[in-house]
C-alpha cells in the first residue's frame, strides 16, 4: 500500500478494500503534516524560552526556589 491510498472497510468488504486518495484528501494530508511540524516548532520554542528565563532568573541571584515560585517549574 502505498501512501497515497486508504482502505475502507465496510460491510461488503470486512476485510477492506484498497482505495486511492482523493486530491483533496491528498491535500488535507500535507497541511495537517506541515501543522504538526509548525506546533512542534512552537512548543520546541516555548520550552527553550522557559529556560531561557529562568536561567536568567537564577543568574540574577534567585535561589531556585524564589524561580520555582515564579514561574510554576
Amino acid at each position: 500500500m502505498s501512501i497515497d491510498t486508504k482502505i475502507i472497510f465496510t460491510p461488503k468488504n470486512p476485510n477492506g478494500k484498497i482505495v486511492d486518495l482523493t486530491d483533496a484528501e491528498k491535500t488535507q494530508r500535507d497541511l495537517d503534516a506541515e501543522q504538526s511540524i509548525s506546533l512542534k516548532q512552537e512548543q520546541t520554542n516555548a520550552e527553550t524560552k522557559k529556560a531561557s528565563g529562568k536561567q536568567k532568573l537564577l543568574d540574577l541571584g534567585l535561589t531556585t526556589e524564589e524561580v520555582k515560585a515564579l514561574i510554576g517549574a
